[in-house]
């Protein structure tokens, strides 16, 4: 008699415990919580012009700006080709990441936040020499942010480049 009450008990105990934990999730830290602001790139677009294969990884830094009110996170991170990767530089210094396409083992999550009035750096890396000695000529790239924003929810960073022998 007393085995199946102290079932009864547990299981009641556990549910509790489970609602306690639902319940504190719900505030503003939530990775599914939205935020009002807008994570601006003040530029978008970048073109490196002619690049040489020899000369190897070409870089270039996108600024990003939080002009609102609330925090913006941003969740995921990754790029559109394996020859480009990012990383992504915090206001404090902080950072994450060499970004790759997603699907071929680079991870793509983030949680990084930029804070109201804060900008971030993304480092645009991208390597001509990829795609051998048949990947000459106009190359589109582009990088690709996911955010908590319901206003730029996605942000994304594009460049080109001419490669050449």
């Amino acid at each position: 008699m007393k085995q199946p009450i102290l079932y009864v008990l547990g299981l009641f105990i556990l549910l509790g415990a489970t609602a306690l934990v639902l319940a504190g999730t719900g505030g503003g830290d939530s990775p599914d919580s939205y935020s009002a602001s807008v994570l601006l790139a003040v530029e978008n677009d970048f073109d490196f012009g002619t690049v040489p294969m020899q000369d190897g990884i070409v870089t270039h830094s996108f600024t990003l700006s939080n002009d609102g009110t609330e925090p913006v996170r941003i969740e995921k991170v990754y790029t559109s080709c394996m020859c480009t990767t990012a990383v992504v530089t915090d206001a404090s210094g902080n950072a994450r990441g060499r970004f790759g396409m997603s699907g071929h083992g680079t991870p793509s999550r983030s949680n990084i936040i930029i804070a109201p009035g804060e900008q971030a750096a993304v480092e645009a890396e991208f390597d001509p020499a990829a795609h051998g000695p048949a990947g000459v000529g106009l190359a589109r790239r582009s990088i690709y942010l996911e955010t908590n924003s319901q206003k730029s929810p996605k942000v994304e960073l594009r460049f080109s480049a001419v490669v050449i022998k």
